[in-house]
């Protein structure tokens, strides 16, 4: 983290467009979007809005041109799996207190994301439907491939109790009959409960790479 306003600076000096004007005002606004997608180091609390700010670090890094539209798959698969897995070893070492978490009531005490992209992954799947993440043999074997049975068995192994009571909404899911439908639920709920709430929106920097919309003042 230390590192990482001389890091950000140096990946759009030698491979981001030309056309950047400010370098170091676009490097500031990246560094911001990294460094707050690890946590908050001073309330050391992480949540959806912590979430919310690696992809605005991505989107910017496609903005100044490291990162093309092609790459996109990739960067939920590999990227942002790795940086999943890294998030789920962080809570499980230092108990990050959930930022802004609905309690049971919630989708997830920390993350929200890998839900939507997982299912958008399951679409069309022969074999795995909403109702298979309480067959615990298909989470074992799918954990590792794909993103929303990772996450159901990380909270199964890290809560305790019956799957219905600790996690009543994402139970509710499981009844749902196809995954393009669970899509289509979540992408609602995102944008009511993530992006159109101020305490989370509130933390973007919003800058020349990400821009606040002026339509959105009305």
């Amino acid at each position: 983290v230390e590192r990482a306003p001389h890091f950000m600076t140096e990946l759009i000096e030698k491979h981001g467009h030309a056309s950047v004007e400010d370098t170091q005002l676009a490097a500031a606004e990246l560094n911001t979007y990294y460094v707050e997608s690890f946590g908050s180091a001073i309330r050391i609390d992480y949540g959806t809005g912590h979430e919310l700010s690696l992809f605005a670090w991505l989107y910017c890094l496609e903005v100044v041109g490291l990162l093309v539209p092609s790459d996109r798959p990739a960067l939920v698969l590999r990227v942002f799996h790795r940086y999943l897995t890294l998030m789920q070893k962080l809570q499980t070492t230092y108990w990050l207190e959930p930022a802004g978490s609905h309690g049971v009531w919630g989708l997830d005490d920390y993350q929200f994301l890998c839900f939507v992209f997982g299912a958008a992954q399951l679409v069309n799947h022969p074999s795995i439907l909403p109702s298979s993440i309480h067959d615990d043999e298909v989470l074992e074997e799918g954990a590792a491939d794909y993103l929303y049975l990772n996450a159901i068995a990380f909270i199964k192994k890290v809560k305790k109790g019956p799957f219905g009571e600790h996690s009543p909404y994402l139970n509710d899911i499981s009844g749902v009959e196809t995954w393009s439908k669970v899509v289509a639920g979540l992408l609602r709920m995102y944008e009511g409960e993530v992006l159109g709430k101020l305490p989370v929106v509130q933390h973007l920097k919003f800058g020349t790479l990400l821009k606040w919309d002026s339509a959105f003042d009305d």
